[in-house]
């Protein structure tokens, strides 16, 4: 299992994701209160070595790419979410969301919601 991620490594991994691919100057310009670029550098290695990440050479600089693609790190964070604050509770999960998303929650949106758990009931795939 890869150790948790820093708050500095998953805001450098929401950059490659963002971006697609970057390289160290990229990712460098886009953080909040930057390092050294050598210390980005270090990350990236790191974040690398640990399987988060996997580069090209293109010229002269390395390109960064994730190594897992995002709606798979998504589902893995999710679960991690759901199974370290909610004790596993998916039900407890989705009312938190929902409850503290409400006024940003269209009616629209809520019944795409209610059409997702109605699927789910009678044992349908999301499509």
């Amino acid at each position: 299992m890869k150790p948790a991620l820093t708050r500095r490594e998953r805001e450098i991994m929401d950059i490659v994701y963002r971006l697609g691919r970057a390289s160290a100057q990229q990712v460098l310009d886009h953080l909040s209160d930057p390092p050294s670029y050598s210390a980005v550098r270090a990350l990236l290695r790191l974040l690398e070595e640990r399987g988060h990440l996997r580069h090209t050479k293109e010229g002269q600089k390395y390109m960064f790419v994730p190594s897992v693609p995002r709606s798979d790190a998504r589902r893995k964070a999710l679960a991690h979410v759901v199974s370290t604050f909610f004790g596993g509770s998916v039900e407890q999960t989705m009312l938190t969301l929902v409850e503290s998303s409400r006024s940003r929650l269209s009616a629209d949106e809520l019944d795409r919601l209610a059409e997702i758990v109605e699927r789910a009931k009678k044992g349908e795939s999301r499509q």
